[in-house]
């Protein structure tokens, strides 16, 4: 049984062998079919086998080398406003003329094209000046085009972060420029050239100064200007001067999302300010919501310090609007602690003197146009220790029978206790009055004593509108005459 066991992974084994031979046999077999185009082999060693990619390929060492320049954006990655970052995904599109790459075509099979990989061919360390992360030139290093006329087209893809000056002041409904400074970082302007490759002879502007044809839509920032421009620049280095191209990107917020999720509720929360002076000063709520506004619009303003920059030397009309709101709420909050101080006195510990009264209940009500009371307190004279409404009562007693005429006892009793509130009908009014006398005296009781009530009712209103009033000062202050115009209408 063992013997047969080992006879069998024997000649598995053999099998497996068998297999792989006959599998390698096969790919051997398939690779003599596969041959490279002998041309352009030869070719590719004749044009690089003594070529030097150190060297800058021209004739003449006095000779100015010219290198087209174009940008075109891929993808608007990120806009970071804290940061002051543009990233972006570019195609850095370069062509120039080495005459050491050129050949004639009929001696190579016809072969007018060569992709050739370009660290082994001259570059041009075209950079990036005002990169953010250190990323100065393109790491991912694709192949050359090569053309027999000896025009060399390099467009490798990079991802770029430069850095960007924002401007917050209009944020979120903001507009911002970018600026993209691409150069050599070697040569200078006697040596190598930038120029755009769109760029018109004899001017240095041009208005599509990025290609777009491949761009996806950013959902945040819509596209405006793509402007580039040549610059020649003077650096403290070098007595020659140094050859740029700036490419400027003017971009647009989409305002949707932050006027969703950041206007609209600073400005409803806002307005709830205007809530407090309409909500009655008993219900005991008028200190929290103030303070609730406060702490909500607080949190507003820290969000919006998290995304605007730390450094900006411009304060955006939001956080001004949100910080000039908070100290309008906190003034709230001192007013109407004041208002609360006022509600809750009474005549019998405070007084009101008469040019707080004239103030509060007659002058600014009418300039606030405020509904003033059906019924206002009189003016006292002080001398006279009446209610004042004395005079309507004894008036109505000139009609008593001539007994009670002006001089005669009983009639100085009853004028003496209603001008003080007596309400002890069986000590004011003589047993000898006739019914219909009594009848009517009781009704002149009736109606002193309802007068006084009223008279009471209307001091004890007093702080109730003094609070009104002071109240709608400070709410045209913080709101402003649309609000008060709005309440008008």
């Amino acid at each position: 049984m063992k013997i047969s066991t080992e006879l069998c992974i024997k000649m598995l084994n053999a099998k497996v062998i068998l297999l792989c031979l006959v599998a390698s046999s096969s790919a051997q077999a398939s690779v003599a079919h596969i041959e490279a185009n002998p041309d352009a082999k030869r070719l590719y060693d004749d044009l690089l086998s003594n070529y030097n990619r150190l060297i800058r390929p021209v004739v003449n060492n006095t000779e100015t080398l010219t290198v087209w320049l174009g940008l075109k954006l891929s993808q608007l990655i990120e806009v970071s406003l804290r940061n002051q970052v543009m990233t972006t995904n570019l195609w850095v599109k370069q062509k120039w003329f080495d005459y050491k790459l050129k050949w004639d075509p009929e001696e190579y099979g016809g072969v007018e094209m060569l992709y050739v990989p370009s660290e082994q061919i001259w570059l041009p360390d075209i950079v990036l000046y005002n990169n953010w992360d250190g990323n100065y030139e393109v790491t991912l290093m694709t192949k050359a085009t090569l053309k027999y006329t000896g025009e060399v087209f390099w467009e490798p893809p990079a991802i770029y972060k430069s850095s960007c000056e924002m401007n917050v002041e209009y944020f979120p409904y903001d507009e911002q420029t970018c600026l993209m400074k691409f150069g050599s970082w070697t040569y200078n302007g006697a040596q190598v050239e930038l120029r755009h490759l769109d760029q018109v002879p004899g001017s240095n502007l041009v208005q599509i100064g990025i290609d777009l044809s491949e761009f996806y839509l950013s959902v945040e920032w819509d596209i405006l200007e793509v402007p580039a421009s040549r610059n020649e620049e003077y650096y403290p280095c070098c007595p020659e001067p140094f050859s740029d191209i700036t490419f400027k990107l003017t971009m647009r917020r989409k305002t949707l999302f932050y006027t969703v999720n950041l206007i609209i509720p600073c400005v409803g929360i806002t307005f709830l300010t205007v809530l407090v002076f309409y909500l009655p000063s008993d219900s005991g709520e008028k200190v929290t919501l103030c303070i609730s506004i406060l702490v909500s619009l607080t949190v507003f303003f820290l969000l919006l310090a998290e995304i605007i920059p730390p450094t900006s030397l411009a304060v955006p009309l939001l956080g001004k609007y949100l910080l000039f709101t908070m100290i309008l709420v906190s003034l709230s909050v001192w007013t109407t602690v004041c208002v609360l101080n006022v509600w809750y006195r009474s005549t019998s510990t405070h007084k009101m003197s008469p040019f707080v009264r004239r103030l509060f209940l007659e002058i600014m009500p009418k300039i606030l146009m405020m509904r003033r009371a059906k019924y206002t307190l009189p003016d006292y004279d002080d001398s006279t220790p009446s209610n004042g409404y004395t005079n309507e009562i004894e008036m109505s007693v000139s009609d008593f029978p001539g007994e009670f005429k002006e001089g005669g006892d009983s009639f100085d009793n009853i004028g003496v206790n209603l001008s003080h509130g007596s309400v002890e009908a069986e000590n004011v009014i003589p047993k000898q009055l006739s019914p219909e006398v009594l009848s009517a005296i009781q009704a002149v009781r009736f109606i002193a004593q309802h007068i006084k009530d009223a008279d009471k009712d209307n001091e004890r209103r007093q702080p109730e509108q003094m609070q009104l009033a002071f109240g709608r000062i400070v709410l045209d202050s913080d709101t402003g005459p649309p609000v008060r115009c709005l309440q008008c209408w």
